[in-house]
């Protein structure tokens, strides 16, 4: 069994608008997506334990694009724009739905693609649309309640199972779940511990 992951260091590397020119050294990708203020830059920051690190991905121009991370030089953690976020032109929204999409169904190092769902809310259709469409695509997932801080447990417990009851009106089986705050740090060791594992799993079948 796999102990629980050290950060050493995390890098920004690269921006990009197509997968194509993503850094293709093979290392294993995990990528975090979610609404728009669904918490992703601090979940992230928390992850790396590094305050600063998402602001790369919010500074002009880089909201909208593909923001690799190195950590610990043997994996990138991947920062993608949030979905359902309407203030930009049709255009813009189509292409920005497109680089999205053909990362997810194209990038051959993805190993992993955590979706960031807000707790304290009852489930979305966007959110459940997304998951579908990863879903139908054989994309591995797992699931990320963000802002468990914000509620009491019984209000987080009540919102997540009804996520999970809504998932299974259409899915056979639940992918990975976890709770997180970023402000507790609650969560944080589980899902490194999880990419951790995702990592020996992937270094086994290369061998």
């Amino acid at each position: 069994m796999t102990g629980i992951m050290e950060v050493k260091n995390a890098t920004f590397i690269v921006s990009n608008s197509d997968y194509r020119k993503c850094p293709d050294d093979g290392r294993n990708e995990y990528a975090f997506i979610g609404r728009s203020n669904v918490g992703k830059s601090s979940l992230i920051n928390m992850l790396t334990r590094n305050k600063s690190l998402a602001k790369t991905s919010v500074r002009p121009g880089k909201t909208q694009l593909i923001n690799h991370f190195l950590i610990n030089n043997e994996w990138y953690l991947v920062d993608l724009p949030g979905y359902g976020y309407a203030r930009i032109s049709k255009t813009s929204r189509e292409a920005w739905k497109k680089m999205i999409c053909d990362y997810l169904l194209q990038r051959e190092t993805l190993v992993n693609t955590f979706v960031l769902i807000d707790s304290r809310i009852p489930p979305q259709r966007i959110d459940l649309e997304f998951l579908s469409f990863l879903g139908r695509n054989g994309v591995p997932l797992a699931i990320v309640f963000t802002k468990v801080d914000k509620q009491n447990q019984s209000e987080t417990a009540r919102n997540v199972n009804t996520f999970k009851k809504t998932l299974l009106e259409e899915w056979d089986e639940l992918p990975p779940i976890f709770l997180t705050s970023s402000v507790s740090g609650t969560g944080r060791d589980k899902i490194l511990s999880y990419i951790e594992q995702c990592n020996a799993y992937m270094a086994g079948e290369k061998s």
